[in-house]
């Protein structure tokens, strides 16, 4: 007996597209809704958006968001803030991850990206295995820099008008000041010491996250010693 298959696939096994809800309906329903709705906090626009999609079309029973903020600052201009004027304020970037399931509710990750940081001391590397494969030396005191990673785990929320009552911006901000706190004040034993005080301290602020994550690759930076010659020349 052969496997039924499922109306949604029927697009890829059949070449039958009266099931695909093509790119540009996507696009435009994306506009409509922001207008209709407020896009800010991100992850509520999300869920509003994956819940659409999911109530709309009978044979869509989930809905994949992906939302990338970036950083705009307004202008201020002879001391006032500018209408119509703003400037990137920061390469790092908010990013919202949803999943809406028919009957299950609605998956909501939020996390920072490309925040790029550096302290020229208060991290240290020493202590760990080593063995005949080991060239790395233990250090004291080094130069710590990195391109932080943060995420972060909503609980499930049944409906997009349940997830209103979270305070999605003030835990961003909160995040992201933890990050940078405990990046900037923890003597750092290792990275791995140093990102678990992040995520501790960020799920005892906001009771909502479930499970917090890092990634905190090394950008590598050397202490280089230099000479300086100044050349002085008479004014006659």
């Amino acid at each position: 007996m052969k496997k039924k298959t499922p109306l949604t696939h029927v697009s890829y096994t059949r070449a039958d597209n009266s099931v695909v809800v093509a790119t540009d309906t996507q696009k435009q329903t994306t506009y409509i809704l922001a207008k209709q709705h407020p896009v800010d906090p991100p992850e509520q626009f999300a869920a509003i958006l994956g819940e659409h999609f999911v109530a709309k079309y009978p044979h869509i029973h989930a809905a994949h968001v992906k939302i990338i903020q970036h950083r705009w600052t307004r202008m201020s201009i002879d001391g006032k803030p500018h209408p119509h004027s703003f400037y990137r304020d920061g390469e790092d970037i908010r990013v919202v991850e949803s999943v809406t399931k028919e009957g299950q509710g609605i998956s909501i990750r939020s996390k920072i990206e490309k925040l790029l940081v550096l302290k020229s001391t208060g991290s240290a590397f020493h202590g760990f295995h080593r063995d005949e494969y080991t060239k790395l030396p233990e250090t004291w005191d080094r130069i710590l820099s990195t391109d932080i990673e943060a995420g972060w785990q909503w609980k499930m929320f049944k409906t997009a008008e349940e997830a209103k009552a979270v305070d999605f911006n003030g835990a961003w901000k909160a995040a992201r000041d933890i990050t940078l706190k405990v990046f900037a004040e923890d003597n750092s034993a290792s990275v791995q010491a140093t990102m678990y005080k992040m995520c501790d301290t960020i799920l005892a602020a906001v009771q909502e996250i479930e499970a917090v994550d890092y990634a905190l690759p090394n950008k590598h930076y050397f202490e280089i010693g230099k000479s300086l010659v100044i050349a002085l020349r008479r004014t006659r």
